[in-house]
């Protein structure tokens, strides 16, 4: 899946959600900090994501994650979106899809799933967020586990 048809799948599912939701739109940025062990390899990863809350149980989200040394130091950069499933306040469930673009000498795309975890901590006005999720690509999968900051407006 090229970068273009995902970010546009992503637009057009943001917009039909907000058309269907608007009146009770909650949204959910944050920043995340971790980690992605691939093949034995365990390297720093960063990232942004998006959720929107169309109601109490159920968001569609997006997230860039990037990993400067993954894949034996050539860079990786993860697009995905997910549709998530709150069962309580503070369990977030999610099933997704997206592409993993792998720089270096030899650039390539590969499409992903990605199932994950996050346990929120509400606080004030921000929220932190462990997180795990598990990469699906081609036979491999991927581990990212760390902490999202998470500011809901």
């Amino acid at each position: 899946m090229t970068l273009r048809k995902y970010s546009l799948t992503t637009l057009c599912a943001l917009i039909s959600i907000n058309a269907l939701a608007a009146g009770d739109a909650k949204h959910f940025p944050g920043v995340f900090l971790g980690s992605t062990n691939f093949d034995g390899e365990t390297d720093f990863t960063f990232g942004v994501e998006y959720e929107y809350k169309f109601n109490k149980q159920f968001g569609v989200g997006t997230v860039w994650e990037r990993t400067i040394d993954g894949h034996e130091g050539d860079g990786v950069n993860l697009f995905a979106s997910s549709l998530f499933y709150h069962p309580s306040d503070q369990w977030r469930f999610g099933l997704g899809f997206g592409e993993e673009q792998i720089r270096g000498s030899k650039p390539k795309e590969k499409d992903l799933w990605r199932i994950s975890a996050t346990f929120e901590h509400p606080f004030e006005s921000f929220i932190i967020a462990p997180t795990i999720a598990i990469d699906f690509i081609d036979s491999d999968k991927a581990i990212v586990a760390g902490v999202a900051i998470i500011l809901p407006l």
